[in-house]
C-alpha cells in the first residue's frame, strides 16, 4: 500500500475527487490531508471520508521538520497538491523530490507562480485573450508552478466566459484527469 498525503488550501474539492477515486483502491491510501489554514473546508471533507487531518500554516512550515515528522509518522510516500497555495520549504522538497505533484489550472508555463490560483488564473487567462486553457498535472520543486510538466489536458475559451464558467469548466478537467494521473504515476513507482 502506497500512502499519500493530499495538501491543500482552500474547499477541498480536488481532495474529494482523489480521496473518492481511491477509497477502494487496494494499492494507495489517502491517510492524511494537511490543511494550509484551520478554516479551510478540506477539513470538513477529510472528516466525512474519514481521514485523519493537521493544520500546517505558513509559519508552522518554518519548521519543516515538524511537517516531515508528521509525514514519517504516517509513512507517507507521496504529496498531492490540490489547492495548496504556499511554498513548500526546501527541506520538504528534498526528502519528496520527484514524488510532490500538483494540478495548476492554466496550461503552463503561461499564467504560473506566486499569487496565481484560482479566480487570478482565468481572470488573466480571460484578459490575455487566450482561445484555449486547460490544466497542468506537474512535479513540485523548490519555485512556483516551474516544476516538469507531466500532463496537460486543454478546454476552450469561449467568447462570452466569464472566470466562474471557465473555472468550471478547468475543474471539469481537474476532477477527470488529475485521480487518474495520480494512480498512473504512483503505479509506475511502486
Amino acid at each position: 500500500m502506497t500512502n499519500i498525503a493530499i495538501l491543500a488550501s482552500g474547499k477541498g474539492s480536488n481532495m474529494l475527487q482523489i480521496a473518492r477515486k481511491f477509497e477502494q483502491s487496494e494499492g494507495i491510501l489517502v491517510r492524511l490531508v494537511v490543511a494550509s489554514r484551520a478554516s479551510a473546508g478540506v477539513l470538513d471533507h477529510a472528516k466525512a471520508c474519514g481521514i485523519e487531518s493537521i493544520v500546517m500554516t505558513k509559519d508552522d512550515l518554518a519548521a519543516p521538520q515538524t511537517l516531515l515528522a508528521e509525514l514519517r509518522a504516517r509513512e507517507i510516500e507521496w504529496l498531492v497538491l490540490a489547492g495548496w497555495l504556499l511554498l513548500l520549504p526546501a527541506e520538504v522538497i528534498e526528502a519528496y523530490r520527484g514524488r510532490i505533484i500538483n494540478v495548476h489550472p492554466s496550461l503552463l508555463p503561461e499564467f504560473g507562480g506566486q499569487g496565481m490560483w484560482g479566480h487570478h488564473v482565468h481572470e488573466a487567462v480571460i484578459a490575455a485573450g487566450r482561445t484555449r486553457s486547460g490544466i497542468t498535472i506537474h512535479y513540485v520543486n523548490e519555485q512556483y508552478d516551474s516544476g516538469a510538466i507531466i500532463a496537460q489536458f486543454e478546454c476552450e475559451v469561449l467568447p462570452d466566459d466569464t472566470p466562474q464558467t471557465l473555472e468550471a469548466r478547468i475543474h471539469a478537467l481537474e476532477y477527470r484527469h488529475y485521480p487518474e494521473q495520480i494512480e498512473q504515476l504512483i503505479l509506475k513507482h511502486q
